[in-house]
């Protein structure tokens, strides 16, 4: 199991865990001592016998289980459930030991637990759990995220004091792209979105008067007030100076297109001219998330170009997951060599899941070219359900080298796993894989590529 597919997951956890935690946080948190810079309201607020450990009748005798005993229950949303229900009755002093606690499960585990735990502590005691980060090395990096937003979700202007003081803590963040802690995001930028669920107003000023990623901060809460209410998200915007305007103009489009789309397009046509492409195609993507039928429509609207490929790339993934026979007919119609081969990825993830003979019939349909390669390649890792010989068959069509490469490799470790005698008597004769290739797989060393870098598993 890749460490890349654990970290995902466990993020995923976190997040879906973060509202419940957040939600709580203001009932269960607790502080003792000296109160730390970035204090949570319930600390201030002097409401700490909820964390002191105290039962409801009826409950004392009731025995704690251990976080083995959760990690090895059946039900991965139950035992979810059951760390969060551990984690919320702990106090501010017992966090560290439960922390070394994490140490006794299995990888998979620990991570899940370990961003629910570092959730809640930051939520209880944020400067103890940022100083238990710190001392975790690299995986310190990735919890410091975590860390942050529990803290700024109870206290978002003791968070940013704490990132004022502290800035080298969080200098790696903010890479884009959705690379490196935080998934991309800046501290300010984190923090900024926390404190707008609270105060949208008050979120604003603090991002205007920072001076490290002020533009990622001011776009973190237009993009927050967005989500509830993008009128009120354009009349913030209006008062921005131009330079941090252009950067939220998408964010406010992305959401009100998806919830009242005359509204979006309207607003849209009173932007500067050279916002309006960039805004559509915010706005398509944003309608393709409830009706992508809808946004295929809407296509026509967007200039030729990047904005309007990221948009079809968003309509097919959406369109697809209902009707990917559908989908693929719309995206051939479409003059984007470009996005019909970006938007192979989620078409065949899709189509190989529910109608694997469809989906190979459109691939053999295909020309011989980029968009072709990409189809194949994508359904090559996508596919569970065909005869490994036909998926091995296909992945040898790929006309780019390196994306042959990589398809063939795929193909070939899935059949070595279901019949590797079969597999191995077909690569050994195969005519389209490289010797060095034949023995590399049959040796089992693949070839360390992966999907690569780039937005389809083709290599385009």
């Amino acid at each position: 199991m890749k460490m890349q597919w654990l970290m995902g997951t466990a993020a995923l956890l976190v997040g879906a865990a973060g509202g419940y935690l957040a939600g709580k946080a203001g009932s269960e948190a607790a502080a003792a001592g000296e109160q730390p810079k970035m204090e949570t309201k319930t600390a201030r607020s002097g409401m700490g016998s909820r964390s002191s450990g105290a039962s409801a009748p009826g409950e004392a005798t009731k025995r704690v289980r251990s976080l083995r005993e959760i990690a090895h229950e059946p039900g991965q949303m139950g035992r979810v459930q059951a760390l969060l229900d551990r984690f919320s009755k702990l106090t501010p002093d017992q966090f560290a030991a439960e922390a070394k606690s994490l140490e006794t499960l299995d990888m998979p585990e620990r991570l899940m637990a370990s961003y629910l735990l570092y959730a809640k502590w930051a939520e209880v005691a944020p400067q103890e759990a940022m100083a238990q980060a710190n001392k975790m090395g690299f995986s310190g990096a990735m919890v410091r995220p975590t860390v942050l937003q529990g803290g700024a979700s109870v206290d978002p202007a003791g968070a940013a004091q704490y990132v004022a003081d502290n800035p080298r803590d969080f200098a790696m963040m903010g890479g884009g792209f959705g690379r490196g802690p935080g998934g991309g995001q800046s501290a300010t930028a984190i923090i900024a979105g926390e404190w707008a669920k609270q105060d949208p107003t008050g979120a604003l000023a603090w991002a205007q008067s920072v001076q490290t990623d002020r533009s990622q901060a001011v776009a973190s809460v237009l993009r927050q007030v967005a989500v509830a209410d993008p009128r009120k998200a354009a009349d913030l915007v209006a008062s921005l100076p131009a330079d941090e305007r252009n950067s939220s103009y998408d964010s406010i489009a992305s959401s009100w297109g998806g919830k009242n789309w005359s509204e979006a397009e309207a607003w849209i046509k009173t932007l500067p001219t050279d916002q309006q492409a960039s805004a559509m195609s915010a706005a398509v993507r944003g309608l393709a998330g409830s009706d992508a039928v809808a946004a295929s429509r809407e296509i026509a609207s967007i200039p030729a170009g990047d904005g309007r490929s990221r948009a079809v790339d968003t309509v097919v993934a959406n369109w697809s997951r209902d009707d990917p026979a559908a989908a693929a007919r719309w995206l051939m119609q479409q003059n984007d060599p470009a996005a019909q081969r970006d938007s192979m990825r989620n078409l065949m993830t899709n189509w190989a899941q529910s109608d694997n003979t469809a989906a190979q019939a459109f691939i053999q349909a295909q020309p011989v070219g980029e968009v072709r390669d990409s189809a194949v390649s994508s359904y090559v890792w996508s596919n569970r359900n065909a005869n490994p010989q036909q998926v091995m068959q296909l992945a040898e069509t790929v006309q780019d080298e390196g994306s042959r490469t990589r398809a063939v490799d795929v193909a070939a470790m899935r059949w070595m796993r279901e019949d590797p005698t079969a597999a191995k008597a077909y690569i050994q004769q195969s005519t389209a894989i490289s010797d060095d290739a034949k023995t590399r797989i049959l040796e089992g060393r693949g070839n360390g590529g992966g999907r690569g870098r780039g937005r389809n598993p083709g290599g385009g």
